[in-house]
């Protein structure tokens, strides 16, 4: 559905910066890479959080809904920061937008749902055409089901509390595939960010032993 681009500017090997600026603290010697590397995974298992904060996440975040990136903005934390596609320039004429799996799978509900887009789609354009209205008034009526685009900036540690909660069965959907993109489009990216996604990107019920939810998936025992 959509596309995840990671930015050049992305730390590639995360674990191995991590114990260089922690060896920085520790008069440790940071010209050795083995050290670094080893020094970064004791940080890790022992839980030392704050190292991952210099880990630099930079990527291009598109073919989303406008509504998961709302979300998407709500998790902060370690300064992450974004910038995303204007409703001011960008011509929405002919936009497209996300179609949730339970419509997709209707086919009578996908009719009027696409008919909906489109008729939104035609109106945007005759209001800008025809009666000369600002486009920035006639994309007030651009659904949060439009897809956008955004460039997004956070570190590790971020990353990594959000995974808990959003890859939680009972996460929204469509929030639950973005994150999911994101974890592959890493862990294709080096080596480490394969070890950081397979081992510390994961439902909070995994790293509690238990479910903390009210209502549960049942993936994880409640806790007693």
């Amino acid at each position: 559905m959509g596309k995840i681009t990671i930015l050049e500017e992305t730390t590639r090997n995360p674990i191995s910066l991590m114990g260089q600026r922690a060896g920085v603290c520790w008069g440790a010697d940071i010209t050795d890479k083995e050290k670094n590397y080893k020094r970064g995974l004791d940080c890790l298992t022992s839980g030392h959080g704050r190292v991952m904060e210099y880990v630099n996440v930079e990527m291009v975040i598109d073919g989303y809904s406008a509504r998961v990136i709302r979300e998407w903005y709500t998790h902060l934390g370690g300064a992450p920061t974004r910038l995303q596609a204007s409703t001011r320039y960008i011509n929405y004429d002919k936009f497209e937008y996300v179609v949730p799996p339970k419509i997709a799978a209707n086919p009578e509900a996908a009719a009027k749902y696409c008919a909906m887009m489109q008729n939104i789609s035609d109106t945007c354009k005759y209001l800008e055409g025809e009666c000369s209205i600002p486009r920035e008034d006639a994309a007030m009526l651009l659904p949060l089901g439009m897809s956008t685009k955004i460039v997004d900036k956070r570190n590790l540690r971020n990353l990594v509390d959000m995974s808990g909660q959003r890859m939680c069965t009972r996460a929204y959907w469509e929030y639950r595939q973005l994150f999911n993109d994101i974890a592959k489009t890493l862990s294709e990216l080096s080596d480490e960010w394969k070890y950081i996604v397979d081992n510390y990107f994961k439902p909070k019920c995994e790293k509690y032993g238990y479910c903390t939810e009210k209502k549960s998936c049942g993936r994880m025992p409640k806790k007693n």
